[in-house]
């Protein structure tokens, strides 16, 4: 039965050992809870022996859902699956802060799609260690600390940062093109709430001028990698990738043009597929349901 079109929408994602059963138990949860199914995915994987799972549901009359109470029923399955799960309100926005450094694509990307709705974010600030794109924070309305960082400050620069999520509860921290590497305990206060974009297919061209490497090698295909940030550098499980034919006739300068293109994209989608909760993480891979 489909609800109203202005129901309230719940998203259950979880993981758990494949077993007979999972399915019916979370849709006969979900009846009891007077809720139809909105949308459903599922994925066995034969190769790990897991489960994976993302429902949409809302109730039928369009009321709105008590997801404290459905958690309790959920987490009793838990105890019967072993499940991994977390339970969201789909219309709920993520408080995010975007890292930038100077290249201003992906930043200007981001903030005009959430402008137009496409994403669903509260950007509480654009931290960057250079003062360079402010302007775009502030054409956005978007708050912008300048957090200046030098070998000597990295630690003191970390700290401000990581005292910036936690006074503003941010729920994401998104490296669009941030060009520093994190420290490991960074990493690691991080994890799974950190998203970078790496300016090539993973493996990649190493080091610095990427592009003009890819053109000096006559490579057919540009991309983009976008990934969790873990401490191993660039090594995080991986969420989306972007792929563009090129050929012969483009320049260094118009290669890098297209990978800005890829770069955005990647990001745009890993964001968003992260913050409407469709990735569930495996060890070192993904299961995303777009």
């Amino acid at each position: 039965m489909t609800p109203p079109l202005d129901a309230q929408h719940g998203v259950l994602l979880l993981s758990c050992p494949d077993a007979p059963g999972i399915v019916h138990a979370v849709a006969e949860t979900l009846v009891r809870e007077k809720c139809t199914i909105v949308q459903s995915q599922q994925f066995g994987s034969a190769t790990s022996g897991m489960f994976f799972m993302r429902v949409e549901f809302a109730h039928i009359d369009g009321s709105p859902l008590d997801l404290v109470g459905l958690g309790r029923r959920v987490e009793q399955l838990a105890e019967t699956f072993d499940l991994t799960w977390q339970l969201t309100d789909a219309a709920g926005r993520q408080r995010v802060v975007i890292m930038v450094s100077k290249l201003a694509h992906c930043l200007n990307d981001l903030l005009f799609r959430n402008s137009i709705g496409e994403l669903n974010l509260d950007v509480v600030a654009v931290v960057s260690n250079h003062p360079d794109l402010g302007r775009i924070a502030e054409n956005f309305g978007v708050p912008f600390t300048h957090i200046p960082l030098t070998k000597d400050t990295k630690a003191e620069s970390e700290a401000v940062l990581l005292q910036l999520v936690r006074d503003e509860r941010v729920d994401l921290v998104v490296l669009a093109r941030y060009m520093q590497i994190l420290s490991e305990d960074l990493c690691t206060q991080l994890e799974r709430k950190a998203i970078n974009i790496h300016h090539s297919m993973l493996p990649s061209f190493k080091g610095a001028r990427p592009y003009h490497q890819a053109h000096a090698r006559g490579v057919k295909f540009i991309g983009a990698t976008a990934h969790y940030v873990t401490a191993d550098l660039d090594e995080g499980p991986i969420i989306e990738q972007e792929l563009i034919r090129v050929d012969h006739s483009l320049s260094p300068d118009l290669l890098a043009v297209r990978g800005r293109e890829a770069e955005s994209r990647a990001l745009a989608r890993a964001v968003r597929w992260h913050t409407e909760n469709r990735i569930a993480v495996i060890g070192n891979r993904t299961v995303v349901f777009p």
